[in-house]
């Protein structure tokens, strides 16, 4: 993500994040706070291959956001579990790559319906 700088045409990075493809055509989600100040994005894949994508919309409650990356093949997506089966106390993990740092995973329960 970046934003052009006076003395330089160049894009300069401003912020990293971490985020999953839920389609085969290329649209990811990440956080809003990664990209509500971005005006250039640009999608880093797992094999290093980088991608310009465009915004398609936020949602700052609930601090998510989606992306667009056109071209670069069809894309290994995530599927949704069944949101009426999960339960209270049931095990969820999150997996990341936050600051650009390597892969994390984090795990939780379910505390709230």
């Amino acid at each position: 993500f970046g934003h052009r700088d006076r003395n330089n045409d160049q894009p300069r990075p401003v912020a990293q994040g971490s985020g999953f493809f839920i389609s085969e055509d290329g649209y990811l989600v990440t956080n809003n706070h990664v990209v509500e100040e971005g005006t250039a994005f640009t999608v880093v894949t797992n094999d290093g291959k980088e991608l310009d994508a465009k915004l398609v919309g936020t949602d700052p409650r609930t601090d998510l956001a989606v992306l667009k990356v056109d071209g670069g093949g069809k894309f290994t997506y995530v599927d949704f579990a069944d949101d009426s089966k999960v339960r209270v106390g049931d095990w969820v993990v999150a997996v990341g790559n936050p600051f650009g740092l390597g892969g994390t995973v984090t795990a939780g329960i379910v505390s709230a319906r």
